[in-house]
């Protein structure tokens, strides 16, 4: 049987753990150089460099005059793809609308601090968001479904997506058709390092975005770093991770079933099974063997590349607070909790991207029709960020109105703050020379 890594916790010391919580894109530093050269291209050769680089880097046959999906590509899609398909599409995508529109908030809302003094705030959407959506490893119509939905919900007037193109040099069928189904018409053949310069910078067909959203490959997490002060990077969302969290009454089989799911996205993945029951653990492992063989070649690679190196695999530990404590500090994109109990370890876990509750909750049903967001925090960002959502398309903008009432009640203690503070303006513009101004003498 494949050496599946098998750690147990009681037995590593704290530089150990600290080794199985490493990610790809831990270390950047390999890519940043590489990048720089990429983003300056496109910088100042535009869609020439877009096109060189997709003959270059993605082996497509793509000219400068072509980086834009047109509407006839878009026919084409659906004529191509297969009606099954595209009603499965429909249906994941009405899924993941209705959980987006429910999660929109309030347009608006003031409360009354005192009598006169009234403070909220409005929302509005982001005027531009370009949508990543990878290709390098498989397509992933599912991605477009989950940047662009929210994006159309929330209102962004002007949501494009850009995408590595095939090596027919066109854009992905069912990426296409998602695109359609989203609301979306703008796609673009641009692809890593190079399409989030182009939505950084604007090219003579990509146009400037203010902020970009989506998973990608340490290239482009790198890219995003080195342009975040042009463009707002949006949620870390790097290479998959995913941690099945199972107790003693978990099904070993059905862990193993969670653990190959993220595993099996490419070797830069992170997938770990953690429990305290060894008998979960070597039923687990025992497991593998039987589903790799009912895998497709590449995708067993790349699992077994995870499972049996440093990123991956299964750690055994003494009780459940062990494992969960670990959980917590790893901070996984996602968590799926095997338990005949998981709402009773809840409470307790409170760093991920997205918990998934019981046996019946697959990350498949996730991350493509369960309807919440699977672009999702990762490399230990879900310690502070959220999953990508309406939130992510839209700003708030803090609103104030005092009436002459409010402003009696709060102007002496603002003046008594600006006095102290050393600012002569500040104190001015709420002492005796407003009521001279306004006339209210």
């Amino acid at each position: 049987m494949t050496d599946v890594s098998f750690h147990r916790l009681s037995e590593i010391d704290d530089a150990g753990r600290r080794a199985l919580m490493g990610r790809a894109e831990s270390d950047l530093t390999p890519f940043i150089d590489k990048v720089r050269p990429i983003i300056e291209a496109v910088r100042t050769q535009g869609d020439i460099a877009l096109a060189r680089y997709a003959r270059e880097l993605d082996r497509a046959p793509v000219e400068a005059n072509a980086i834009a999906a047109t509407k006839a590509d878009f026919d084409a899609a659906f004529a191509a793809l297969d009606p099954k398909m595209i009603e499965l599409l429909e249906f994941a995508c009405d899924n993941v609308r209705r959980f987006h529109e429910a999660q929109m908030p309030e347009e608006m809302w003031m409360k009354e601090m005192h009598p006169g003094v009234w403070a909220g705030d409005r929302v509005v959407p982001i005027d531009s968001v370009a949508c990543y959506v990878p290709r390098g490893k498989g397509s992933f119509p599912s991605v477009v479904m989950m940047t662009a939905i929210p994006a159309v919900v929330a209102g962004v007037p002007n949501p494009v997506i850009i995408t590595p193109p095939g090596p027919d040099g066109k854009v992905d069928a069912a990426t296409l058709v998602a695109a359609r189904i989203a609301g979306v018409e703008q796609v673009f053949k641009a692809g890593g390092a190079q399409g989030v310069a182009a939505v950084a910078y604007g090219t003579e067909t990509v146009p400037r975005c203010l902020k970009i959203v989506g998973p990608g490959s340490p290239w482009v997490v790198a890219a995003k770093s080195l342009l975040s002060g042009r463009l707002d990077p949006g949620t870390p969302a790097g290479p998959s991770e995913a941690i099945v969290l199972a107790d003693h009454t978990a099904n070993g089989a059905a862990c193993a079933l969670d653990l190959l799911n993220e595993a099996e996205h490419g070797p830069d993945s992170a997938s770990w099974l953690v429990t305290c029951s060894e008998e979960v653990a070597e039923t687990a492992r025992a497991a593998l063997p039987g589903y790799w063989a009912r895998m497709g070649a590449q995708r067993v690679e790349f699992s077994q590349k995870v499972l049996c190196g440093p990123r991956g695999g299964i750690l055994l530990t003494q009780t459940m607070e062990e494992a969960i404590s670990w959980v917590n500090d790893y901070a996984p994109e996602h968590l799926v909790v095997h338990s005949d109990d998981p709402y009773g370890y809840l409470g307790q876990l409170r760093n991920a991207g997205e918990i998934l509750l019981g046996e019946n909750t697959p990350i498949a049903l996730g991350n493509f029709v369960l309807g919440p967001n699977a672009v999702l925090p990762t490399n230990f960002a879900a310690r502070t960020h959220s999953p990508l959502g309406v939130h992510d398309y839209l700003k708030r903008i803090s609103v104030g109105h005092v009436t002459p009432k409010g402003y009696a009640t709060l102007a002496p203690w603002a003046k008594r703050f600006a006095e102290y503070e050393g600012f002569d303006a500040h104190a001015n513009a709420v002492s005796e020379l407003r009521e001279t101004a306004l006339g209210r003498e």
